[in-house]
């Protein structure tokens, strides 16, 4: 039988567990002390290495790549709802509700490789991005004010290098 010492102290330790656990898996800013508790000095050299450091650079998206965004999400959406409503129908068979599975799967491997297209144009060429990818197609449209051949050939292999196959690639530039 467990005594009232023993059940105090297991007690006790499990709460420094979950205390340990709970303090080494917090991020690192919640560790940091309360800025009031700097010396001025401290708040100086922050200050100055805060103003050197600012110069950040915000790209805004133009409204023709929000659009094409909203009309290409709301029309996957569509078909996903589609294709959830076959899986969920007790009258579909069940080579139909197969072929409506990997349809699901097919357009969350396209808008997760889409992504990761926008993601790398913007990484490597600093440019806001569409991408749409059907089968082997790959409309990119880019907006920048300048139509560069050079930098159009620059994101077609960048896109490429991603691909074992041929893929048709199209840029398309938007101001």
């Amino acid at each position: 039988m467990i005594n009232k010492q023993s059940l105090w102290f297991l007690t006790l330790f499990s709460l420094i567990l979950v205390l340990s656990v709970y303090y080494i898996t917090m991020p690192n800013e919640l560790l940091l002390t309360n800025n009031s508790q700097y010396s001025s000095t401290d708040k100086d050299k922050d200050k100055n290495s805060d103003s050197e450091s600012n110069a950040t650079v915000t790209i805004e998206e133009s409204e023709l790549l929000v659009a094409m965004r909203v009309s290409l999400d709301e029309e996957r959406l569509q078909m996903m709802d589609e294709l959830k409503e076959q899986l969920t129908n007790s009258e579909t068979t069940v080579d139909e509700k197969n072929n409506a599975y990997e349809q699901l799967r097919y357009l969350n491997q396209i808008q997760g490789a889409e992504e990761k297209l926008e993601e790398k144009i913007k990484k490597n060429f600093q440019l806001n991005s569409f991408v749409k990818i059907d089968n082997n197609q790959i409309k990119v449209v880019v907006a920048a004010k300048e139509h560069d051949s050079v930098l159009a050939n620059n994101i077609m292999r960048s896109i490429q290098e991603e691909y074992q196959e041929k893929m048709y690639i199209t840029v398309q530039f938007e101001k």
